[in-house]
């Protein structure tokens, strides 16, 4: 059984589905598409195969996120405590950081559902020695809808900082 005191810190930053297209909805209520429907529901199952079962989730409230979510915890095989933020769905990297950084010391694994370009640019600002170079280059350049990266990290989330992470994983829908 694995020590969790030792054992790093995951943080999943996990971009939305694939939404409809605008048109006269509102940006925030936006549903997922029958494509992002999918895409969501491999993620849960990714995320279940690979044993990254999130102790804590982040959700921005739009629609599109927060159906996402809906969709990978169907697969997920876990019923991790959910946190809606308004604040996820404008974030910027700075905003978002500040958040991961509230979170309890009790949870090992934090998954956030939120938006591009904010999930790959906060990827890449926490990406430092030790991070798998291909991922980076991809995170650097934005991330596809349904995709996520996954981070580890030795400190605590309160002393997290920009360079702190190693980014280990970035999973794109087939």
């Amino acid at each position: 059984m694995e020590d969790l005191s030792t054992a790093p810190r995951r943080l999943v930053m996990l971009r939305h589905a694939k939404a409809e297209h605008g048109g006269d909805i509102a940006d925030h209520l936006r549903p997922l598409s029958l494509v992002g429907r999918r895409q969501a529901s491999g993620v849960g199952a990714t995320l279940r195969a690979a044993g990254t079962i999130p102790d804590l989730v982040l959700c921005s409230t739009s629609v599109r996120t927060h159906q996402t979510w809906d969709l990978v915890l169907s697969a997920l095989g876990a019923q991790p405590p959910l946190e809606l933020s308004d604040a996820l769905y404008t974030a910027g990297v700075r905003a978002l950081l500040d958040l991961v950084r509230a979170v309890p010391a009790d949870a090992r694994t934090v998954l956030v559902v939120g938006h591009e370009p904010t999930v790959s640019e906060a990827a890449a600002t926490l990406a430092g020695p030790g991070s798998d170079e291909p991922c980076l280059a991809r995170v650097r350049i934005g991330m596809p809808t349904g995709s996520y990266s996954v981070l580890e990290t030795d400190v605590d989330w309160s002393g997290l900082e920009p360079d702190g992470a190693r980014l280990v994983r970035l999973v794109t829908p087939a």
